[in-house]
């Protein structure tokens, strides 16, 4: 009998899970806070409610054989009483509860000799301002939140001691700013057997100003080397958690070729939505092979890919158009997918592209027309 699966979170992740769900007929039951969640149409059922209330997330699993996220800021206190209980809980309550506070992932780098910055652990505004006076030599670094911080949230530059005011009045880690050539990520999948496998290195390029990904590249152009060290350290990470599921290992690739763990998301990453187009089994089916004890699919690319994130136009707050969307179709080789989100905002994630070549220098071209040729806007502008 086919299990009911849960899925925390209701998203676009959820919204490509559910997708890749429906080729293997699977049930699949949604929680999530927002009543218009990408999700609800196509759910086998939809349960408006938080993610972090302790008897809703409960409550929830307790209707499912098989309980899964796309979001890591849950109750990890309720999955935890459901694996007790005898629920199955993938990725498991352990590795959540480490990887949400950035502080107890570091240093759980640290512990399994994982190569990662250098950092200090701090539990206010004032530590910072003494490691700028002990240690010097330590900044520029980063400030981040010990919890609840992401897409760029929760994270200050700290580049000298005029900027100790910026830093966060609660526990944060800092950590030494990177000089880094190239910014890169693996995912990998893990299953109960203990079978792993890694999707090829991508390399991903950040807006300049909301630390976003904005488009990446696979594979990333690097030498056979730098790629076996991130391919080995993705795996290494994913045998230290002991994980079951996905595992989105960010990684820098320093000016003296050393790859270092930046931080990892226990779940479908946007540094993986190109494969479901450009690589034999997508991330998205990765994943429910992992959790439900499958044999790993093939991960190898059929060809050179690129994902281009779908954002907001600024000053765009609305109803969404997809501007110049039949221009994008006539495009060879090129592949939307919109989150069903009906509200735009500024730089909101409202789909991507992924855009496929024969070569890395013909994709590049291609995505800088891409780029040109569709935006998202709203009816009406936003009067700032």
């Amino acid at each position: 009998m086919t299990p009911t699966i849960g899925i925390l979170g209701g998203g676009q992740l959820g919204l490509m899970l559910l997708q890749a769900a429906i080729d293997w007929n699977l049930r699949v039951h949604i929680l999530d806070p927002d009543t218009e969640a990408p999700c609800r149409h196509l759910c086998t059922q939809f349960t408006h409610g938080s993610l972090t209330d302790y008897d809703t997330v409960y409550e929830f699993g307790q209707t499912v054989d098989v309980l899964t996220i796309e979001i890591e800021r849950v109750n990890v206190d309720a999955l935890e009483a459901l694996e007790r209980e005898g629920k199955r809980v993938f990725p498991q309550p352990s590795v959540i509860r480490t990887i949400q506070d950035k502080r107890l992932q570091k240093q759980f780098y640290r512990d399994h000799n994982l190569p990662t910055a250098d950092f200090i652990l701090t539990e206010n505004r004032a530590d910072v301002a003494l490691i700028e006076i002990d240690q010097p030599d330590f900044l520029p670094a980063f400030h981040k939140l010990g919890r609840d911080g992401y897409d760029g949230r929760g994270v200050q530059r700290i580049a000298s001691v005029a900027d100790v005011g910026k830093a966060f009045d609660a526990p944060g880690v800092l950590e030494k700013a990177v000089d880094f050539e190239k910014e890169l990520a693996v995912i990998v999948a893990r299953n109960e057997r203990g079978e792993v496998q890694t999707f090829p290195t991508v390399e991903m390029v950040f807006h300049p100003e909301q630390n976003l990904v904005e488009y990446l590249f696979a594979p990333a152009e690097i030498s056979t080397a730098i790629n076996q060290q991130a391919q080995d350290i993705a795996r290494r990470t994913a045998d230290a958690f002991g994980i079951v599921g996905l595992l989105a290992v960010e990684l820098f690739l320093d000016k003296q070729g050393n790859v270092l763990i930046n931080e990892v998301a226990p779940r479908p990453h946007n540094s993986g939505h190109h494969t479901i187009r450009a690589n034999v089994t997508s991330q998205f089916e990765q994943h429910w092979r992992a959790i439900l004890n499958y044999p790993l699919g093939d991960t190898s690319a059929y060809q050179p890919a690129a994902m281009v994130n779908l954002l907001g136009e600024e000053g765009h707050t609305g109803p969404a158009l997809y501007e110049g969307l039949e221009n994008l179709l006539a495009m060879p080789g090129v592949f939307p997918f919109f989150y069903g989100k009906a509200i735009t905002k500024p730089f909101r994630k409202m789909g991507h592209i992924t855009v496929m070549d024969e070569s890395l220098e013909t994709l590049r071209s291609k995505v800088a027309d891409v780029k040109t040729r569709i935006k998202v806007v709203s009816k009406t502008p936003s009067i700032d």
